[in-house]
């Protein structure tokens, strides 16, 4: 087995292990938390689960650890090797998956990348700015990045007040990309996290979606309809004085509707 150590664990358990806190740990650490809890009751049946989202952030290989050739190719190397619960399903090795080029991009590893290391990236990608990147990459990168490009003459990119210094003390991060006597220059900066809020509703609804009325609430309503006096309502000039059969229906702008422009 590749060498062992003790770290101070973010998580408590390798069940914790999610999309999103994957990305945080090192090998090591998936390693000692896996071991930590393998030997558990039913562990074994979460064992698929856990080494799915492992993927997302590494590289995850099984081996065989009777075989010398893969023993030698896995272990005291670069990748962090631990045991499979079951003894026949052999080992496991993982190693970090490294963004070498801007084509290693997903929709799920450019959430955990910075604007320099997106831009670093843009620049190894053979000099030819924004517009040389495939649409589909751009996808990926704009769903995660603000994106926004200028093209000036180099002699004028520098300008004081001028489009660079506004995007850089609005926290975005600069690349320039020389073409020519112009210079190409490409803002980036990080989206912040959309909140999805939920709606927590005491309505039921039954199968038809139709609205389930708790049978409590409709005696309550009756016996309120049975408490008043029916005669007088009929006789009450003032009930019927103050209802209008047709009211006069304003524009949306006089009622202070916001108007979408």
């Amino acid at each position: 087995m590749s060498k062992k150590k003790d770290f101070d664990l973010m998580l408590e358990s390798i069940l914790d292990v999610n999309s999103n806190n994957v990305w945080d740990l090192t090998e090591e650490q998936i390693a000692q938390l896996w071991e930590k809890e393998m030997t558990e009751e039913g562990f074994s049946s979460s064992e698929e689960k856990l080494l799915n989202t492992i993927r997302l952030s590494f590289e995850v290989v099984h081996y065989n650890p009777n075989d010398e050739r893969e023993v030698k190719k896995y272990e005291n190397t670069d990748w962090v090797t631990f045991p499979r619960s079951d003894a026949k399903k052999g080992c496991v090795a993982i190693r970090r998956k490294y963004i070498k080029r801007i084509t290693d991009l997903s929709y799920e590893n450019v959430k955990h990348i910075t604007a320099a290391m997106l831009l670093e990236l843009i620049d190894r990608n053979f000099g030819g700015g924004w517009d040389s990147i495939p649409l589909s990459i751009k996808d990926i990168i704009e769903s995660s990045f603000d994106i926004s490009t200028t093209q000036l003459p180099t002699s004028r990119i520098h300008a004081k007040g001028g489009t660079l210094e506004k995007k850089v003390a609005q926290g975005y991060e600069v690349l320039e990309v020389e073409k020519g006597t112009w210079t190409e220059a490409i803002f980036a900066k990080k989206k912040e996290p959309v909140v999805k809020l939920r709606c927590n509703s005491d309505q039921k609804y039954d199968e038809d979606g139709n609205l389930i009325v708790d049978n409590d609430d409709e005696e309550l309503d009756d016996d309120r309809i049975d408490d008043g006096d029916d005669e007088d309502l009929d006789n009450d000039d003032t009930f019927y004085s103050s209802y209008a059969a047709e009211a006069e229906v304003k524009d949306e702008t006089e009622e202070g509707f916001p108007i979408e422009e």
